[in-house]
């Protein structure tokens, strides 16, 4: 059977630990790909009207020029 299961893991100390339960048996051979999980940074975009991004420019400390 050939089932695929998706959970994250963190490395310590030279071990990959899961952060779940896995369903596997002892001694279970698998096949790892590994991907880095970018958690650390969120970007976006928010689209703004001309007025409410001078809104928020004169709001701020930088404002000014």
């Amino acid at each position: 059977m050939n089932m695929a299961t998706r959970t994250k893991a963190i490395y310590e100390e030279g071990i990959l630990k899961p952060l779940e339960k896995l369903d596997l048996k002892e001694g279970e051979e698998v096949e790892i790909e590994l991907k880095k999980s970018i958690t650390e940074r969120t970007f976006g975009i928010i689209p703004l009207e001309h007025d409410e991004l001078e809104e928020i420019i004169e709001d701020t400390e930088y404002g000014s020029w």
